[in-house]
């Protein structure tokens, strides 16, 4: 478990990096915390970053490729504080996740849960998603 953890503090520092690289790789590695709640923090900043739209991108797409409850819990939420080119980017990066043959229905299923979130935001985030994803329920 310490190594666990140390991955975690590790991705939490690179979250903080002036590097967009830095920044993008971090949104990757945090995938596996999303449901830990510093992760999940550095995870929304990471998916509404102002700086490089490719952090925006490759986060959005990872937590996607995830497809739980948790990593597109955290993607609603970002769609509803994004601004307009944000809102692309992480679209961008959800439609890149489901190219595969697994991607949409894991998607599915975890939005599918979503929309019963009692989080408002999550609500409205998740219909957002499924509007984009030609209506797969989330």
């Amino acid at each position: 478990m310490p190594e666990m953890m140390s991955g975690l503090e590790a991705a939490l520092a690179e979250a903080l990096s002036p590097r967009w690289e830095q920044r993008a790789r971090a949104g990757r590695d945090l995938v596996p915390f999303a449901d830990v709640p510093e992760a999940a923090q550095a995870l929304v900043g990471l998916l509404l970053d102002v700086e490089d739209t490719a952090v925006i991108r490759q986060t959005a797409e990872a937590l996607a490729r995830v497809g739980t409850v948790a990593a597109m819990r955290l993607i609603a939420l970002a769609v509803t504080e994004a601004d307009d080119n944000q809102a692309d980017w992480l679209q961008t990066g959800i439609l890149d996740a489901l190219v595969g043959p697994d991607g949409m229905r894991d998607v599915a299923a975890a939005c599918g849960k979503l929309v019963r979130d009692p989080d408002e935001a999550v609500r409205r985030g998740a219909a957002d998603i499924s509007a984009w994803t030609g209506g797969t329920r989330c």
